[in-house]
């Protein structure tokens, strides 16, 4: 689409469909030369995804040296010229795909690719473009079931033994009541997708968030990305089933070592039994037998997830922005709102406060 020069190092603009098969390649291998988790956020068949449920906006800006590709910098442009990560909202690994020891700077790539700002919400570690732009690190808790089932499910007796007993007991009382459990890791029936989606959206509503899956893009995306079947990204739809119909759901994907944790939820008539719990520590048991070593819950604060979590990987917020009138005004529109969210997070009370506002606006928005 459009080409720019950075030194030895030209960029040209593609959309994602309009990268070459020898463009793919290279960015796997770029990829798989990187020392980061392999999440699969960050393979090009999530931008590739992206790219067909949003081609307006998705882009690629594509680095090379010689005629060689060198590095990828998938984004989305919106008015003005500014740029977020590639799906910017859902996106939980974000940054750029450049062969190590590049000599390239955050600005000379916006440049190149046309934008005056870049956002981004959940930068991995180690994307030295665009690290010393970040407006402040957060974490990201994980599961590593790298040393196996047994041995995760004995250091999570350890660390938590009234979580772990309570839950398996109320996983032995909803397999009594509703008359048997049967877990699926990778379902492929597009049904039970549906009622996932459903059960999320409710929940959106309910708790006063902005339903996700209310954007067409979104639902686009997810549906496209459940029938995905690449080794270092593919849709894993996980369902825990009782008595013959869901309890509980959680949609991911996956890579080959990686479980990147997406879209849980569960119905609530079930609710007394904890069935995302349970859901959840049988994902980890059918992960750790397939070979994943990492279950990366997201960054975000919640409950289950510290009861869970063994540890937490880094990510960043913040923008990065060349001088000019263009990147003013996107300092002006996103500062403020960084700064709240920012409030919020250090103080638990506030948060708590916050979650509670929210709670009553979803309860008086559906009449409750």
């Amino acid at each position: 689409m459009s080409t720019a020069r950075n030194q030895a190092v030209r960029i040209h603009v593609r959309r994602p469909g309009e990268l070459r098969t020898g463009d793919l390649e290279a960015w796997r291998d770029l990829r798989a030369a990187s020392r980061a988790p392999a999440s699969p956020f960050m393979e090009p068949e999530f931008t590739l995804a992206v790219g067909r449920a949003r081609p307006a906006t998705a882009r690629v800006g594509v680095l090379t040296e010689d005629g060689d590709p060198v590095g990828f910098f998938p984004y989305e442009r919106s008015a003005l010229g500014h740029g977020r990560a590639i799906g910017f909202g859902v996106s939980d690994s974000q940054g750029g795909v450049f062969r190590a020891g590049l000599r390239v700077g955050a600005r000379e790539v916006l440049r190149g690719c046309g934008l005056a700002a870049w956002e981004f919400d959940n930068l991995e570690a180690g994307q030295a473009v665009f690290a010393p732009h970040a407006a402040e690190e957060l974490p990201s808790p994980v599961i590593d079931v790298g040393e196996g089932w047994a041995a995760y499910e004995n250091a999570l007796r350890e660390r938590s033994p009234k979580f772990l007993r309570t839950t398996r007991a109320k996983e032995r009382r909803l397999d009594r009541q509703a008359g048997g459990l049967r877990f699926v890791f990778d379902e492929h029936d597009p049904a039970a997708l549906r009622t996932l989606m459903a059960w999320k959206s409710a929940q959106y509503r309910r708790t006063g968030r902005r339903d996700r899956f209310a954007q067409e893009w979104i639902s686009t995306l997810v549906r496209d990305l459940h029938t995905t079947r690449a080794p270092g990204c593919s849709g894993v739809l996980s369902v825990l089933y009782a008595g013959g119909r869901p309890a509980a759901a959680h949609f991911g994907l996956r890579s080959r070592t990686v479980l990147s944790c997406w879209f849980p939820a569960y119905d609530p008539a079930f609710a007394r039994y904890s069935p995302g719990l349970v859901l959840h520590l049988r994902m980890a048991e059918a992960a750790a037998a397939a070979g994943i070593g990492m279950l990366d819950l997201g960054r975000g604060g919640a409950e289950y997830k510290e009861a869970l979590k063994t540890g937490e990987l880094r990510v960043y917020e913040g923008s990065c922005v060349r001088p000019g009138v263009r990147a003013g005004l996107h300092w002006i529109g996103r500062a403020p709102v960084r700064r709240a969210h920012r409030l919020v997070r250090g103080r638990p009370r506030l948060a708590g406060f916050a979650q509670q506002t929210l709670n009553q606006v979803g309860r008086l928005r559906h009449g409750r």
